[in-house]
């Protein structure tokens, strides 16, 4: 799966791009038609700890899933991001199966 992961106001270290790729990987083994996957990471400027955001946007042929997190750093918000894109790439393959 094509990931594109961009980096918004700040640069992105290498491990956390190869992080992102294996975790947007894993994916594939719950719905194998994905097309591509945005990442988006942002850094809020706030005093709380919790100021990593995280969107994460899908392709799947007619249609596509955004999920947005945020957490005290950016692979506990890509995790929990990846854990939401399973549970709605699940749901579209079942619908799929059921439109057949």
């Amino acid at each position: 799966m094509k990931v594109n992961v961009h980096a918004v106001n700040f640069s992105v270290d290498v491990k956390l791009v190869g992080f992102i790729q294996d975790r947007m990987d894993r994916l594939e083994k719950y719905y194998d038609k994905v097309v591509s996957s945005d990442v988006f990471l942002k850094v809020e400027k706030t005093s709380e700890k919790e100021n990593k955001i995280v969107e994460i946007k899908i392709l799947v042929p007619g249609d596509e899933f955004i999920v947005k997190k945020q957490c005290k750093t950016f692979e506990e918000a890509v995790e929990q991001s990846a854990e939401s894109l399973e549970r709605l790439l699940i749901k579209r393959k079942e619908k799929v199966k059921s439109n057949i």
